[in-house]
């Protein structure tokens, strides 16, 4: 049975905004402890949000291409926090007030790095239908390619990665990270698969 402060962890890691920073940042982990994370290098587009038709998602997607980084726009839309713009890097990382900060884009703060490397695994899960997230492959930390919205590139060849500024690459040497993938949409998983993929990693 997994214990209560694993599932408290993995319900800090699943809400949005700057719950997770509070978490890696300033909570003390009794290590070790499974953190599972569903998207971690940002989002570059609402592509169904969450239909074709929606309004609210029309407003949102035409608010963030016009002034995601926009102090108002950052505190109070959460989407804006996970908005990584690749051919704006240097706007991202100067004015991103959640994302750019937690993945350690502006400078590095050790105990984000020492949180996340006292876990036991780090679990990561990509919906392979993922309709919601672009590109999906930020749901395993990989990114587009710096300069350019086509091209992406694994969490192996990324900055964060290469230069180890959250840990991972020593983590990925250790057998800490896990990477999963599972049929469906965005957060579609059954229970059973829960079940059967998560719930060991919290015992």
């Amino acid at each position: 049975m997994a214990s209560p402060s694993a599932f408290c962890l993995l319900a800090i890691a699943l809400l949005p905004g700057s719950c997770g920073a509070l978490a890696l940042g300033h909570v003390d982990l009794p290590a070790p402890l499974p953190l599972v994370i569903w998207h971690g290098m940002g989002v570059f587009g609402l592509p169904r949000c969450p239909g074709e038709s929606s309004h609210v998602c029309e407003l949102i997607r035409k608010t963030l291409n016009a002034g995601a980084y926009n102090k108002a726009v950052q505190e109070h839309l959460v989407q804006a926090e996970y908005w990584h713009d690749p051919i704006r890097e240097d706007m991202y990382r100067n004015h991103s007030i959640f994302l750019a900060d937690i993945n350690q884009e502006r400078g590095i703060n050790e105990s984000y790095k020492k949180n996340l490397m006292a876990l036991k695994k780090f679990v990561m899960v990509k919906f392979l239908n993922d309709s919601i997230v672009e590109p999906v492959d930020s749901e395993w930390f990989g990114f587009y390619r710096s300069g350019q919205d086509k091209e992406t590139i694994p969490l192996q060849e990324t900055t964060l990665y290469t230069q180890d500024r959250l840990g991972l690459k020593e983590m990925d040497n250790a057998g800490q990270l896990v990477f999963l993938g599972v049929e469906g949409d965005h957060l579609q998983l059954s229970e059973e698969w829960f079940y059967a993929h998560i719930i060991p990693f919290l015992e």
